[in-house]
C-alpha cells in the first residue's frame, strides 16, 4: 500500500476519537445517529434504483405490447427530445462507474461479507440500464410527460448519493480512496442528467407549462423512400449499426434491391453537397482580387473539415484506448502470482475497507474485466472514426462528380474533337481521380493520428524495457523510410501498367468492333499478336507490381519479428538480464501496435501524394476552354481550336419556316457549318445571330438561343428504351409518337425487339445497326417540338427506297405541316426540287447559295452537273430491286440475333446470357449461384499445381514457426523466473543451458527463418495469382478471337469487353491480394485460438459459443455483402456510361438545350451509387463491430480462463502472456477472415464468367489440306464452282442456302441480287467458309475451300464490306497491317480510290496518324479507305458487299468506273442491293429464300417478261 502515511492518520484517528472508533470497529452500530451507519447510507441509495425499477417495469410491459401497432418505418427512429446523445453519453459514464464501483465493493470486501459494499452499485447498474432503454422507449412513442419519472429518479439518486459524499468528507476519507472519487463522479453524472431532463422540460414544455409546442419529424423522415437511417437513430444503434440488422438478415431471404436501400437523406445527396463546396469555392473569391483562383483543397476544407475533425477525435481515443491491451497484459502477468498471497492490509472506515485506486488495479479480475472495456470501446470509436470518414468521402465524391458534370456540359466541342479533352480522360475523372480523393479523406485521420500513436508507443516501450526497446523501436523506424520507398515504387508501376491496360484494352475494342472484317482478310493472329505483345508489357509491369506488394507484406510481417530480435538481444546485452514474462509479452504486443502505423503510415502518404495530383487535374479541368452559348445565325470564319479556318468567308441566311438543304462534296465542310450555327466552333471574326435577338459579336454573347431538334451523322444514343431516345425527355404524346414512327419506318424494326419500344438500347442494351440507329436519332429531332430542326445527312446509312419515305413522309409532310424551318445536309441530289433555299459549299466556303431556279439561271455549269448526278440518281430509285432492301436486311440481322439468343438459351442454361432489364437503371449481368469451389480451383490450377502447394506448404510452415517462436519466448521468460531453462521446459533433457548460449544461438535462428519464410510465402501468393491471371487471360484471348462469327452476333459487344477490362482487372490485380489476407488472417487466428486451448483448455469450453456466435455473423454478412457489392458495381456503370453519353453528345444535349434535365439525371445516378457504396460500408461496418466485440469476449474468456487454471498451478507466467497476447491478434484479424471471404467471393465471380466464355467453340482453322498443298499463287484464275450447297449460321438454326449450283468462269463480273433474306449475303460468307456448310461444296481454281485451312482460304480472296472499319493507327497500317506492300502499291490503290491527294496533304502523308475508329475522317472518306484497302491485295477474286452509301454520287460514279478497269482481269462478285450496279455485268443471279431463282446475262433476264429480275427493274418505272 503506498499511502501508509495516510493509514497511519486514519488509525490515529480512530485511537484518540473513541466513538469514531466504535465506528471502525462496527459497520452496523447506529450509536451515533443513522446518518454515520455506513450500511444505513448504502442501503439509502438503493431507494431511488428500487423507485425507478417499481415504476418504470409496468409502463415498458405496456409500452412493448402495443409496438406491433406501429407500421410506419421511420417512427421508431424519430428522435424527439433535445440532448439526446449527450444523455446516451452521460448514462453509459455512468454504467461504467457502476461498474469500477461494484469491482470495488467485491475486491475490499475480501474477507467480510458486506453486502452494502456492492449491492447499490449492482442495482444502480441495472436501474441506469432501465433508464436508458425506457427513455428510448418514451422518446420513439413521443410521451414526454413520462420522462417525469425520470426527472425524480435523477433528483433522488443526486440526493442519496450527495449524502453520502458528505459524510466521506466529515469524516475525512478523501480523494485517496478509490470509492470517495467514485461516489464525487455519481454525483456529478446525476446532476449533469438532472441538468438534461430540465433542459428537456425547457424546450418541450411537457410540463409545468399551458401550451406545450407542436413537433414534425425532419423532412428524410417524412419521406418513407429514405431508408439510410444512421444519422437519424439512437446513440447506441449508431455505434452497433443495429439498425442494419432488418437489412443483413433478410438478405438471406430476399437479395437486397435498389428498392430496397431507397434514397440518400437530403443532407447526403450531391446536389446538397455540390452547393456547400460551391459556396465554400465562391468564398474565396475577393473584391480586391477578383482574377486569383480559388483554392479546391481550401474549399473542400471549408465544406468538410468538421466531420473530419470529428473522425480524427474519435481516432484519438481509439488509439490511446489500443494502448490498454499492453498495460493490462502486463498487470495480470505481472500479479499472476499475487493470488498466492494477500496485499498489504487496507484501511478501515465505518467498520469497512477503503482501498486506493492502485490497490484495485493489483487485482488480475478487475484488469480483466478492464481489458474487456478498453477493447469495446477502441473498436467503438475506431468504427466510428471510419464510419464518419467514409460518409464525408462519399459526399465529397458526391459534389465533385456533379462539379465535374457541369464542366463538361460547357466543354467547347474543339476541346474533344481536337482531342485535348478525350472520352479516356473524362472517364478518368469521373472514375478515377474523384476516387483517390474519397480514398485520402478516408485515410486522412491517419495522417495525424499516427505521429501520435508511434511516439505513445515508443515511450510505453521505453517504460518496460529500457534503453533496449528504443533500440527494437529504431529498427522499426529506420525501415519506415524503405516501406515508403516500396509504396511509392508501388504506386509508379500500378500507373504503368494502368496505361499498358487501356492500351491493351483500347486493341482488345477494336478488335472486337472489327471482327467481321479481321476474319474475312484472316488478320486475327496479327492484331492478336499485338495485344499479346501489349499484354507482355502489362504483365512485365504486374510482375513489378507482385514483387514490391510481396516486399510490401514481407516487410510488414519481418519488422516485428526483427524489431522483437534486436530489443531482447540488446535488453541481454544492456542489462545483463534477461526481461520478465510481463514485459516481454507486453513489448510483443506494443511491437504489433507500432507496425500498423508505420505500414499505414506509407500508404497514407502514397494517396496524399496521389490526393494532390487529382487535384491538379481538377484545377486542369477548370482551366478548359467552355463553350459559348450564343442567339445568332452566321456571317464569318471559324475554326476548331487551331489557328487556321475550316470555315470562311461565310456569308448565308437560313429562311423562316422553309427547307434549306446544304450540298457539297465529301469533307467540304457541311456538316462544320451546322456546329458553327451551333456555336460548336470557335469564331476567328465575324458574328452569328439568330431571329428575335440583338446582334451580339459570338464571343460575348450571353443570351438564350432556341432550343434546335438536331440529328447528327454520327447517331448518338441514349442508354435507355427506344421510346426515351425518341422523346428525349418532351412529353409523351400517342399521336404524335405514332406519326413519327411511322414517318421514319421504325414500326418494323420495332416488332423485332423483345420488349417493343421498351427494349433498352445504346451500348448497353441491343445492337442496332448503323440505318437503326439513324432512324431513331432523326425520330427524336422530328418527335421535339421546336422551331428549327437541323438534320446532319440523315440518309448516309439508309437505302434509296427508305430516304424517299423519310423525305416525303417525315421532312416534307410531318416538318412542313408544322412550319418549322429546317436545315438539311444531304448528297442525295434529287431532292433539291424540294428545297426551299440551297446551299452549296466547297472547300470550306460557300460555292453558291438561293433557289434552285437561282442556281439554274446564275450558275449553269454547277446545275448541269447536279443534273447529270441527279438523273444518276433518279435510275437508282427507278431500279432499285425492291422495297427497303438494306433496311430489311438488318432487321433480318436483329431477327436472327434474337432468334439465335432465344435458341441458345434453351440448349445452355449454365451459359451466361443477355438478359434484357426493361425500363430498369442498368443491363448488368449477374450470376446469381455463388461461386463453387470449383471456380477457386479453376483459378488455382490455372497457376499450376507447384505455386499452389509452394503457396500451402510455405503458409502453413511460416505459421508454425512464428507460433514456435513465441512459445520460445514465453518458456524462456518463464525459465528465468523458475529456474529451468526451455529446453528443460520442452523435452526431459537434462542439459541445462545458460541464457547466453539461448539468446544468441537459437533465438536469431528461429527469428531467422521466420523471417526468410514471411519472403517465400508472400512471393508465391502474388507469384501464383500472377501465373493464374497469364493464363486465363491468354485462353480467353485466343478462344474469343477463333470463335465464330456467330458468336459476335449473339454476344452483346459490352459483355465481351468486360470480361477484357473489369474481370481481367479483378484477376490481375484483386484475387492475389484478397486470397494472401485471406490466407494470412486465416491462419493467424486458427493459431491463436490454438495458442490459447492449448495454455489453457478451459478456453475450449468458451469457444462453441463464440464460433456458433461467428457462424452466423459471417453466414449473414457475406449474403448481404455480395448483394451490396452487386449494387454497387451495377449503380456505378450507369453513372460512367452517362458522363461517356454525355460528352458524346455534347452538340446534340446543347442543341436541344437539354442540360437542365441531364444534369438532374446525373445527380439520381451519383445519389443511387453512393446510396449503395453507404449501405455497403455500413455493412462493413456491422461486422467489424460485431466481430470486434467477439474478438474482445475471447480475450476476456482467454484472460479469465488464465486466471482460473492458475488457482490449479497450470500454466506459467509467460504462457499466459502468449496466450494473452495471442488472443489481442483475434480481435484484429477476425473481421478480415469474413471481409475477405466475401470478396474473395465476390471477386471469384470475374474468372466463373472468363470460365463461361473459354467453353466456347473456336472455328475449324486446320482443314484437311496441308499449306504446303495449295499453290502459293492459288487462286490464279478465278474459276468458282458452287455444287449443291447447303448453309447455315448454327447447327441450331435453319438453312439459309439451300442446294445452291453456280459456275462462274474466271474474270467474270458478277452480279448477286434478290430480296431481303433471300441468302446473298450469306453466300458471300460462304466464299470465306464464315457460315456452316453443311452439305456440297465451293471449289475455287479446282480446290474445294472446306478442305483448305481457313487462313490461307481467307488470306487469298478481297472483299470490301457496306461498314466502314478503320483501325487507330497509321494509314500504312490500314491498308497493309501484314508489311508486305511496297509504297509504290500503297500510293497505287490511294489514288484508284481517289484518296491519293488528301493523303499526300496529311502530315505524314502514308503514315499519317488514324485516330480511334478512323474518327478525325469523314463517314466517305473511310469508306474509301476500305475500297483502297482491297485494292492492296491482289487477289484474283474480288467480293463487294455494295458499299457506297456515304458516297457521294460523283465519287460513286468514278469508283464503278475503276472496278472495271481495275479489276478488268479478276473475277468480281458484286452483291447489289441497287440494280444499276450490276446491269452491265457478265451475269447476274436472282436468289430467294435461299436458292437461285435465276441466273444468266442480264440482257438475256430482261428478255424474260415475267422473270423476276426484270419485274424488279419495271417495278418503278
Amino acid at each position: 500500500l503506498n499511502n501508509t502515511s495516510d493509514l497511519r492518520l486514519g488509525l490515529n484517528k480512530c485511537i484518540s476519537n473513541e466513538s469514531i472508533s466504535n465506528k471502525c470497529v462496527n459497520a452496523y452500530s447506529v450509536d451515533e445517529g443513522v446518518l454515520n451507519n455506513g450500511c444505513f447510507v448504502d442501503a439509502l441509495n438503493l431507494v431511488p434504483h428500487v423507485f425507478l425499477l417499481f415504476i418504470t417495469f409496468p409502463i415498458l410491459f405496456i409500452g412493448w405490447g402495443s409496438q406491433s401497432s406501429k407500421v410506419q418505418i421511420h417512427h421508431n427512429t424519430w428522435l424527439h427530445f433535445p440532448g439526446h446523445n449527450l444523455r446516451w453519453i452521460l448514462t453509459f459514464s455512468l454504467l461504467f462507474v457502476h461498474v469500477c464501483e461494484f469491482a470495488e465493493g467485491i475486491v475490499s470486501n475480501q474477507n467480510m461479507d458486506h453486502l452494502h459494499l456492492y449491492m447499490p452499485a449492482f442495482m444502480g447498474f441495472i436501474a441506469a440500464t432501465t433508464s436508458v432503454v425506457y427513455y428510448h422507449n418514451i422518446e420513439t412513442s413521443n410521451f414526454p410527460k413520462l420522462l417525469l419519472v425520470l426527472f425524480i429518479y435523477w433528483v433522488l439518486a443526486f440526493i442519496t448519493k450527495s449524502i453520502k459524499l458528505w459524510k466521506y468528507a466529515e469524516y475525512n476519507v478523501g480523494p485517496q480512496y478509490l470509492r470517495f472519487c467514485i461516489t464525487a463522479l455519481l454525483v456529478i453524472l446525476y446532476a449533469l442528467l438532472m441538468a438534461v431532463e430540465m433542459n428537456v422540460i425547457r424546450v418541450r414544455k411537457y410540463v409545468f407549462f399551458t401550451n406545450p409546442p407542436k413537433v414534425k419529424p425532419p423532412e428524410d423522415l417524412q419521406d418513407l423512400g429514405v431508408r439510410f437511417l444512421q444519422p437519424f437513430v439512437n446513440l447506441l444503434s449508431k455505434a452497433t449499426y443495429w439498425w442494419m440488422n432488418p437489412l443483413i438478415i433478410g438478405a438471406h431471404k430476399r437479395p437486397i434491391e435498389l428498392k430496397k436501400i431507397g434514397k440518400l437523406p437530403i443532407a447526403m445527396r450531391a446536389l446538397t453537397n455540390y452547393l456547400r463546396l460551391k459556396d465554400a469555392y465562391e468564398d474565396q473569391r475577393t473584391a480586391e482580387d477578383p482574377c486569383r483562383p480559388p483554392s479546391i483543397w481550401r474549399s473542400m476544407y471549408r465544406a468538410f473539415g468538421r466531420p473530419i475533425l470529428l473522425s480524427s477525435t474519435f481516432r484519438y481515443l481509439a488509439d490511446l484506448l489500443g494502448f490498454a491491451g499492453p498495460l493490462c497484459i502486463l498487470g495480470i502477468v505481472k500479479h499472476l502470482k499475487g493470488l498466492k498471497y494477500l496485499h498489504d492490509e487496507p484501511d478501515v472506515y465505518f467498520g469497512v475497507h477503503f482501498m486506493s485506486s492502485s490497490m484495485l488495479l493489483q487485482n488480475t479480475s478487475v484488469l480483466a474485466v478492464l481489458l474487456f472495456l478498453a477493447l469495446v470501446l477502441q473498436r467503438t470509436f475506431l468504427q466510428a472514426s471510419y464510419y464518419v470518414t467514409i460518409e464525408t468521402g462519399i459526399n465529397l465524391r458526391g459534389a465533385l462528380l456533379a462539379m465535374i458534370y457541369n464542366k463538361i456540359l460547357r466543354l467547347s466541342t474543339s476541346n474533344m474533337s481536337m482531342g485535348e479533352m478525350t472520352l479516356g480522360q473524362i472517364n478518368n475523372l469521373v472514375a478515377i481521380e474523384t476516387n483517390q480523393l474519397m480514398w485520402f479523406l478516408f485515410l486522412c485521420p491517419n495522417l495525424w493520428a499516427m505521429p501520435v500513436q508511434i511516439v505513445m508507443g515508443v515511450i510505453l516501450l521505453y517504460y518496460f524495457l529500457g534503453f533496449s526497446a528504443l533500440v527494437g523501436a529504431s529498427v522499426i523506424v529506420l525501415l519506415a523510410p524503405i516501406q515508403y520507398l516500396v509504396a511509392t515504387k508501388l504506386a509508379d508501376t500500378q500507373k504503368s501498367t494502368l496505361e499498358y491496360s487501356t492500351d491493351r484494352l483500347k486493341k482488345t475494342t477494336e478488335i472486337l468492333k472489327g471482327i467481321k472484317l479481321l476474319k474475312l482478310y484472316a488478320w486475327e493472329n496479327i492484331f492478336c499478336d499485338s495485344v499479346e505483345e501489349t499484354r507482355g508489357k502489362e504483365l512485365t509491369s504486374l510482375k513489378t507490381f507482385a514483387l514490391y506488394t510481396s516486399i510490401s507484406i514481407f516487410m510488414n510481417t519481418a519488422i516485428p519479428i526483427a524489431a522483437v530480435l534486436v530489443t531482447f538481444v540488446m535488453h541481454h546485452l544492456i542489462d545483463k538480464t534477461d526481461p520478465s514474462p510481463s514485459e516481454a509479452f507486453a513489448a510483443l504486443a506494443l511491437f504489433h501496435i507500432l507496425v500498423t502505423p508505420l505500414f499505414l503510415l506509407s500508404t497514407v502518404v502514397r494517396f496524399a501524394v496521389k490526393a494532390l495530383v487529382s487535384l491538379n487535374v481538377l484545377s486542369a479541368l477548370n482551366g478548359s476552354s467552355y463553350f459559348s452559348v450564343f442567339v445568332q445565325v452566321a456571317n464569318g470564319f471559324f475554326t476548331w481550336g487551331s489557328n487556321l479556318s475550316t470555315l470562311s468567308d461565310i456569308n448565308i441566311r437560313i429562311p423562316t419556316g422553309q427547307l434549306t438543304m446544304i450540298v457539297g462534296q465529301v469533307g467540304c465542310g457541311k456538316s462544320s457549318l451546322l456546329l458553327a450555327m451551333l456555336g460548336e466552333m470557335q469564331t476567328i471574326e465575324g458574328s452569328v445571330y439568330w431571329s428575335n435577338s440583338k446582334r451580339f459579336p459570338i464571343l460575348r454573347t450571353t443570351g438564350n438561343r432556341h432550343s434546335v431538334a438536331y440529328a447528327a451523322q454520327k447517331s448518338w444514343l441514349l442508354n435507355a428504351t427506344v421510346e426515351e431516345n425518341i422523346t428525349f425527355g418532351s412529353p409523351f404524346s400517342k399521336q404524335r409518337y405514332k406519326a413519327v414512327i411511322d414517318a421514319c419506318s421504325l414500326q418494323p424494326d420495332i416488332d423485332l425487339l423483345p420488349f417493343g419500344d421498351q427494349t433498352e438500347i445504346g451500348e448497353r442494351g441491343i445492337n442496332l445497326s448503323g440505318g437503326q440507329r439513324q432512324r431513331i436519332c432523326v425520330a427524336r429531332a422530328l418527335y421535339q417540338n421546336t422551331n428549327i430542326v437541323f438534320l446532319d445527312d440523315p440518309f448516309s446509312a439508309l437505302d434509296i427506297h427508305l430516304s424517299d419515305h423519310l423525305m416525303q413522309e417525315g421532312i416534307l409532310k410531318f416538318l412542313e405541316d408544322d412550319k418549322r424551318t429546317v436545315v438539311l445536309v444531304t448528297h442525295k441530289l434529287q431532292y433539291l426540287i424540294h428545297a426551299d433555299w440551297i446551299i452549296a459549299m466547297k472547300d470550306g466556303s460557300v460555292l453558291r447559295e438561293g433557289t434552285l431556279k437561282d442556281i439554274q439561271t446564275h450558275d449553269i455549269e454547277l446545275y448541269d452537273h447536279w443534273k447529270t448526278l441527279m438523273n444518276k440518281q433518279d435510275q437508282d430509285l427507278e431500279k432499285d430491286i425492291q422495297q427497303d432492301s438494306q433496311t430489311t436486311l438488318e432487321r433480318k440481322t436483329l431477327r436472327r440475333a434474337f432468334y439465335s439468343r432465344e435458341a441458345k438459351s434453351q440448349i445452355d442454361d449454365e451459359d451466361e446470357g443477355k438478359r434484357f432489364l426493361v425500363k430498369c437503371d442498368s443491363i448488368c449481368e449477374t450470376i446469381n449461384s455463388p461461386s463453387s469451389p470449383q471456380v477457386c480451383w479453376c483459378y488455382l490450377s490455372s497457376g499450376g499445381y507447384f505455386m499452389v502447394f509452394l503457396m500451402v506448404f510455405s503458409k502453413l510452415l511460416k505459421h508454425s514457426v512464428i507460433v514456435a517462436i513465441d512459445y520460445w519466448l514465453a518458456l524462456w521468460t518463464s525459465s528465468k523466473t523458475s529456474g529451468t531453462s526451455p529446453t528443460d521446459s520442452i523435452s526431459s533433457s537434462r542439459t541445462t543451458l545458460t541464457s547466453e548460449t539461448l539468446i544468441f544461438s537459437q533465438y536469431p535462428v528461429f527469428q531467422s527463418s521466420g523471417i526468410t519464410l514471411c519472403l517465400i510465402t508472400s512471393l508465391s501468393v502474388e507469384f501464383l495469382g500472377l501465373s493464374a491471371a497469364t493464363s486465363l487471360h491468354h485462353n480467353l484471348l485466343n478462344k474469343i478471337i477463333h470463335a465464330p462469327i456467330r458468336f459476335f452476333d449473339i454476344t452483346p459487344l459490352g459483355q465481351i469487353l468486360n470480361r477484357f477490362s473489369a474481370d481481367t482487372n479483378i484477376i490481375d490485380q484483386h484475387i492475389p491480394p484478397t486470397l494472401e489476407s485471406l490466407t494470412r488472417s486465416t491462419l493467424l487466428c486458427l493459431s491463436a485460438i490454438g495458442v490459447i486451448s492449448s495454455i489453457t483448455p478451459a478456453f475450449l469450453v468458451a469457444l462453441v459459443p463464440l464460433a456458433v456466435a461467428f457462424y452466423f455473423i459471417q453466414k449473414y454478412f457475406r449474403v448481404a455483402s455480395k448483394d451490396l457489392q452487386d449494387l454497387d458495381d451495377s449503380t456505378q456503370l450507369p453513372l460512367l456510361c452517362h458522363f461517356s453519353e454525355t460528352a458524346e453528345g455534347l452538340t446534340t444535349i446543347r442543341a436541344f438545350r437539354h442540360e437542365a434535365r441531364f444534369k438532374q439525371r446525373m445527380l439520381e445516378l451519383t445519389d443511387t451509387n453512393n446510396t449503395a457504396y453507404l449501405f455497403l460500408s455500413a455493412a462493413n461496418r456491422w461486422l467489424e463491430v460485431r466481430t470486434d466485440y467477439l474478438g474482445a469476449v475471447i480475450v476476456l474468456t482467454a484472460a479469465g480462463a488464465s486466471i482460473w487454471s492458475l488457482r490449479y498451478g497450470l500454466p506459467s507466467g509467460g504462457l499466459v502472456g502468449l496466450g494473452l497476447t495471442y488472443a489481442l491478434t483475434v480481435t484484429n484479424y477476425l473481421n478480415w477472415v469474413v471481409r475477405n471471404l466475401a470478396d474473395l467471393e465476390v471477386q471469384m465471380s470475374a474468372v466463373k464468367k472468363v470460365k463461361s466464355f473459354l467453353s466456347t467453340e473456336s472455328e475449324n482453322y486446320e482443314g484437311s489440306m496441308d499449306t504446303s498443298q495449295v499453290p502459293e499463287n492459288w487462286p490464279q484464275d478465278g474459276e468458282i464452282k458452287i455444287q449443291d450447297l447447303c448453309a447455315r449460321y448454327d447447327p441450331m438454326l435453319k438453312p439459309v442456302l439451300k442446294h445452291v449450283n453456280a459456275y462462274i468462269k474466271p474474270g467474270q463480273k458478277v452480279g448477286i441480287c434478290g430480296r431481303t433474306g433471300s441468302g446473298k449475303s450469306s453466300l458471300s460468307l460462304a466464299f470465306f467458309n464464315m457460315v456452316d456448310i453443311f452439305e456440297g461444296k465451293i471449289v475455287i481454281d479446282g480446290i474445294d475451300i472446306c478442305k483448305l485451312p481457313l487462313q490461307t482460304l481467307r488470306s487469298r480472296l478481297s472483299i470490301i464490306l457496306q461498314d466502314p472499319v478503320l483501325f487507330s493507327g497509321s494509314i500504312r497500317f490500314n491498308l497493309d497491317p501484314e508489311r508486305t506492300c511496297s509504297d509504290d502499291r500503297l500510293w497505287e490503290a490511294l489514288e484508284i480510290a481517289q484518296l491519293k491527294n488528301m493523303v499526300k496533304a496529311l502530315p505524314g502523308g502514308i503514315d499519317a496518324v488514324v485516330t480511334e475508329g478512323g474518327e478525325n475522317f469523314s463517314v466517305g472518306q473511310r469508306q474509301l479507305f476500305c475500297l483502297a484497302r482491297a485494292f492492296v491485295r491482289k487477289s484474283s477474286i474480288f467480293i463487294m458487299d455494295e458499299a457506297t452509301a456515304s458516297i457521294d454520287m460523283a465519287t460513286e460514279n468514278i469508283l464503278q468506273k475503276v472496278v472495271m478497269t481495275a479489276f478488268a482481269d479478276r473475277t468480281v462478285v458484286t452483291i447489289a442491293h441497287r440494280v444499276h450496279t450490276i446491269l452491265t455485268a457478265d451475269l447476274v443471279i436472282v436468289m430467294k429464300r435461299g436458292n437461285i431463282l435465276e441466273y444468266d446475262r442480264p440482257e438475256t433476264l430482261l428478255e424474260q417478261a415475267d422473270g423476276m429480275f426484270a419485274s424488279f427493274v419495271k417495278a418503278d418505272m
